[in-house]
């Protein structure tokens, strides 16, 4: 085996007091899904406790409780009317534990839930729970190219593919389980930059292997998607065009979905980049970007095909002098004029930021401007900015503060959660996807600790009420075992680790400050006189980017009260301020510090958060398996020495614009 089981590890529990449970297993009903709940019960029996339990359909049986047999065990029951879909109840009585389920994902949900519970050594007697997902869609997005690297991999190679070809082996079936068991029902297999062999992807010529990854997929309740070329028709050979409104392109697609849908059954729809970063788009044609989603959606829609369309839109070709131009901006002035106008096959993902997946940005101001559009929150567990799975970052506390934003689009349900779950605008197509952060490394993720952000962004889309902690103590609990010394160390670690990378790098939402190409390490001015748009705007007087009103006016696309508060320099949250204000480094902040006073602290402040981080771990040593120990290790006191250069860039380089010494004495260069 040349992968672990991650959080699916099964340490050996013989003395667990409730393992009795799983002797017999009763099932009433038939289907792929329930048989792979079935399988993984029996599995976790196996290993946990050594035990085979005997497995009894029960499909004919008629009885006072709903046709299940009363005999003690665990009591599979899927309510074959669909209500509920996807939810799921678990309930113990009189020695019957019974996992009642809308559907036959709920099922499995109901028993990896049921697993998960016995691994962290909890008590199933008089169990009550119910669970219902709060978002409709939790995806992944692989960036995988088929020559078998990842675009932002940091984990190893693709395991979906390889000099041209897709791979398929037990590794597939062993992501499947892992994505499945934290809730996850919908992937993208390959980059949404589609290029080369990739732009082939949805003809016959890969439908074979694709149709097998999509059984395998089917079985753990998980959708197929693929990230489309929407210049296909001329990348193929066959069209001197990929005008949406050309008669030629909508008759090409058409023809073409209906073969791809033909050769894959389980195929669910697709991704689509457009007009951004050099992709081909509808702009190209003067067409707009409903034109462009909507021709697609209705080739797709005969199958039950979605279209995924990326809000990933902005103009590369931004003149650093130009400082009315904002690229902030570009995703509410392409789409928010479009609102209303898109099929209901159709969904609009929208970045969680109006950037790119900085360390802190406001939430993107399309959340509740868009009404009428069907919308997925973007984020990435990828690492890009965020210390590329060398440096521990716990994303989970941020997609948590992204979630329960006040977006002000009503007086009830006005969350990003509330609208990516389709309560607040009473849509069915909605959700939220995450950049994916595996790769073929051992461990999945090339950090050990990298795989909580896998495990917590499938249990937060799921049950976004969990707190950051509650998720943190889970992962580490099945992945590392019970021992509360391990776990409360870990935990730590993970949740000062956000807050740690952000105060070591860049200060209070500028974001930016990395290596253009590698997007790795300190580079002050690395983007600051390119075409992209990513300034910070420091001069010797101060720093920041200056979009409220008498600005770039980006502040404006917010509803109320949101705009007034990013306005005013009083009002903004601190750790926004520099994203919406250029503010001069002798400015007081509410700790009654000055600005450059600020940037020098947390820097040092980050760097000894690290300093604290390698401690905790140091304290585990023989209490967890060596080898992830070891690993663990050497990537701590990697960021250890990162940190530090990122300290010592920074607060130098702001010494030496404003002239201002830290008030502390402390060494700056």
């Amino acid at each position: 085996m040349n992968y672990s089981h991650a959080w699916l590890t099964y340490r050996k529990n013989i003395e667990y007091s409730d393992k009795n449970y799983f002797n017999k297993i009763y099932v009433l009903g038939n289907g792929t899904i329930i048989t792979t709940a079935v399988r993984e019960l029996c599995r976790a029996a196996r290993e946990l406790f050594d035990i085979l339990p005997s497995v009894k359909n029960e499909s004919q049986a008629k009885s006072r409780n709903d046709g299940i047999n009363p005999g003690k065990g665990i009591h599979l029951l899927w309510k074959e009317d669909g209500s509920e879909a996807e939810a799921y109840r678990i309930k113990e009585k009189d020695g019957m534990i019974q996992i009642i389920a809308g559907d036959q994902q709920g099922l499995l949900y109901g028993c990896f839930d049921l697993i998960r519970r016995v691994q962290r050594g909890m008590k199933l007697k008089d169990i009550s729970v119910y669970e219902n997902p709060d978002i409709p869609l939790r995806m992944l997005n692989h960036w995988d190219n088929m020559d078998g690297s990842i675009e932002r991999g940091y984990s190893g190679e693709s395991f979906f593919f390889k000099n041209g070809k897709v791979l398929i082996n037990d590794r597939t079936s062993a992501y499947a389980r892992l994505a499945a068991s934290v809730g996850i029902n919908g992937v993208v297999i390959n980059n949404v930059n589609v290029k080369d062999d990739a732009v082939k992807l949805f003809t016959e010529e890969y439908a074979a292997p694709l149709r097998r990854i999509g059984t395998i997929f089917s079985q753990y309740g998980i959708k197929l998607y693929l990230s489309l070329d929407f210049a296909a028709p001329i990348d193929l050979g066959e069209l001197d065009t990929a005008d949406p409104e050309a008669k030629e392109v909508r008759v090409w697609w058409e023809k073409r979905m209906a073969q791809i849908f033909d050769s894959i059954p389980e195929l669910a729809g697709f991704l689509v980049k457009a007009d951004s970063e050099g992709r081909p788009g509808p702009y190209t044609y003067g067409r707009t970007h409903a034109q462009g989603a909507n021709m697609l959606a209705k080739a797709v829609k005969p199958y039950g095909g979605l279209i995924i369309w990326r809000c990933f839109v902005y103009d590369c070709m931004q003149d650093w002098r130009d400082r009315k131009t904002d690229r902030a901006r570009s995703a509410y002035d392409n789409f928010m004029p479009l609102d209303g106008q898109f099929e209901e096959n159709v969904i609009l993902q929208i970045k969680n930021g109006p950037m790119d997946f900085q360390v802190r940005e406001p939430v993107s101001s399309l959340f509740g401007s868009l009404r009428k559009t069907n919308q997925i929150l973007e984020v990435q567990i990828a690492q890009e900015y965020t210390g590329q799975q060398r440096h521990v970052c716990y994303l989970i506390p941020e997609f948590k503060e992204i979630l329960d934003f006040h977006t002000g689009c009503s007086e009830g349900n006005d969350m990003v959660s509330d609208i990516i779950s389709g309560r607040t605008f009473n849509q069915k197509n909605c959700g939220i996807a995450a950049v994916a952060n595996t790769g073929s490394d051992y461990n999945w993720t090339g950090h050990d600790l990298a795989a909580a952000n896998w495990y917590g962004f499938g249990r937060l889309s799921f049950s976004s009420a969990l707190t950051s902690e509650e998720i943190a103590r889970e992962w580490c609990e099945c992945t590392f075992g019970t021992n509360r010394e391990v776990t409360d160390a870990i935990s730590r670690i993970l949740m000062i680790s956000w807050p740690a990378y952000e105060k070591y790098t860049s200060p209070l939402g500028i974001g930016w400050m990395v290596n253009p190409q590698s997007h790795y390490g300190p580079d002050v001015d690395g983007y600051e006189y390119d075409r992209w748009g990513t300034y910070h705007r420091a001069d010797h007087q101060g720093l920041g980017v200056e979009r409220g009103s008498s600005g770039t006016g980006y502040v404006q696309t917010y509803l109320e009260p949101n705009a007034s508060i990013y306005e005013s320099i009083e009002k903004c949250p601190e750790e926004l301020l520099l994203f919406f204000h250029y503010i001069p480094y002798t400015h007081k902040l509410k700790s009654g510090k000055t600005l450059i006073q600020h940037i020098y602290d947390t820097h040092f402040d980050g760097a000894e958060d690290v300093e604290e981080m390698i401690s905790l771990w140091k304290g585990l040593e023989g209490k967890i398996p060596q080898k992830e120990y070891e690993r663990v290790k050497a990537r701590l006191e990697h960021q250890e020495i990162h940190s530090k250069e990122w300290r010592d860039q920074i607060n130098s380089y702001f010494y030496r614009k404003s002239f201002i010494a830290d008030e502390k004495g402390r060494n700056i260069y």
